[in-house]
């Protein structure tokens, strides 16, 4: 293999180094393709049951609560308790919330309210599991190797989310509802199992007990670092302007396409895994904070064509380089948190990332159901395209301190680097 070629492929060397991260790789590809087959059959069901795209979109509102409650105790949480417990009893969790649906689509006359419901409780379980995720991966991977552990991650969440999408559409149109509901279930036996593998990973010794004060101090840290909350905020204004997921099954009914309905939510994950596969090429950036603001121009622009295009393969196109652009975003974000974030603090700031790479996709399902109830489909989807180059723009420009940020020459970076290596020598 030629040097080039091999300088674009993905770096395994997280993979290689560390057992638990391995583990935990593995146990999260097979809980994100079960959970994409929910992800597309609950908007389908809710549709179905309703047939109003504000009933869809409405789902992500009756998530945005639970995600903000749970996604800043989690983050504390995190913090404080053994994040291997976390992972394992809110995989267990998820898995029942996941029962709940199969059990609800077996009814003779499906429920509509148990849809919602699943939805919250799933949303609350990320809010306490994601932040012991991600505050778990600078104990288990190399400072220098974070880069390469978040493409990984990526390229796991991107997998799941272009063959369980697509395999989603498929079950949904000739095995049905309660198979795709069925098969989730089962992922999460296979994930409990793995979970249970890690190694314990307790808090410091002198680690704060989840509090509001201890909250407040992660709120605190984190406005004080002007260039994480320029990536907070351009990442919330991409997903609440140019995120239309809610309206995939009315714009594949509106382009006569609804044999595609699957490989439109395989679109985004799909061009995000071409960007993971290909990542090499990030370890040599170092401007992170210039990269992000670009991409999300960028997601916002391919948004904005994908809901003027009439033709079905257009628009799929214009999808899958959008997911392209998201990963360009999300890989560099990830790289300034990990590096720069100290380990004390890591848990609480995870769970105000948590709520800035998620909220946004929740409102903008609200948002995309609005303005296509009072608009259309189309018009809901262009719309927000636009809107989201102009925000990130317009953050961009004031936010000088995200467009400065060098992760050669950053503090809090230099920081973080040496604290490692510090505790690295004293466990020695």
């Amino acid at each position: 293999m030629s040097p080039k070629l091999r300088a674009l492929l993905p770096d395994l060397a997280p993979w290689h180094a560390s057992r638990d991260f391995r583990l935990m790789w593995i146990a999260g590809a097979v809980t994100v393709f079960g959970s994409f087959l929910s992800f597309v059959a609950l908007p389908y069901q809710l549709k179905e049951l309703t047939g109003s795209p504000v009933a869809v979109g409405a789902l992500g509102a009756v998530q945005l609560v639970p995600l903000v409650v749970f996604g800043l105790y989690g983050g504390a949480l995190a913090d404080a308790a053994d994040k291997r417990k976390l992972i394992f009893w809110s995989e267990v969790a998820l898995g029942v919330s996941a029962l709940g649906l199969l059990l609800n689509t077996l009814l003779p006359s499906p429920m509509i309210w148990p849809l919602y419901v699943a939805g919250a409780l799933t949303s609350a379980l990320a809010g306490i599991q994601q932040p012991a995720l991600d505050a778990l991966v600078p104990r288990i991977v190399a400072h220098d190797q974070l880069s390469a552990a978040a493409a990984l991650n990526a390229l796991r969440w991107q997998i799941g989310g272009v063959v369980g999408p697509a395999l989603a559409g498929l079950l949904i149109a000739y095995a049905g509802l309660e198979v795709a509901y069925a098969l989730d279930v089962l992922t999460f036996v296979v994930s409990v199992a793995l979970a249970w593998q890690l190694r314990p990973s307790p808090a410091a010794h002198d680690a704060e007990k989840p509090s509001l004060s201890g909250i407040l101090a992660g709120a605190r840290y984190a406005w004080s670092r002007k260039e994480l909350l320029g990536t907070y905020a351009i990442d919330l204004a991409a997903m609440l302007f140019a995120f239309p997921l809610a309206l995939f099954p009315f714009l594949a009914d509106d382009l006569d396409a609804e044999w595609a309905l699957g490989l439109m939510y395989a679109t985004l994950p799909f061009g995000s895994m071409l960007v993971s596969a290909t990542s090499g090429w990030s370890r040599r950036i170092h401007r992170h904070g210039r990269v992000v603001a670009l991409a999300a121009v960028c997601w916002g622009a391919s948004m904005a064509v994908a809901g003027a295009m009439q033709n079905i393969w257009l628009v799929l196109l214009f999808l899958t380089m959008s997911g392209g652009f998201d990963m360009v975003s999300g890989i560099f974000r990830s790289t300034m948190w990990n590096q720069s974030i100290p380990d004390e603090l890591r848990g609480r700031l995870a769970g105000i990332e948590l709520l800035s790479y998620s909220l946004g996709p929740q409102l903008g399902q609200v948002r995309s159901g609005g303005v296509a109830a009072l608009t259309s489909v189309r018009t809901s989807v262009w719309s927000g395209g636009l809107a989201c180059v102009a925000a990130a723009g317009l953050l961009a420009l004031a936010l000088p301190k995200l467009m400065a940020y060098d992760a050669r020459t950053s503090p809090h970076a230099k920081a973080v680097r040496e604290a490692r290596m510090s505790r690295t020598q004293e466990s020695l």
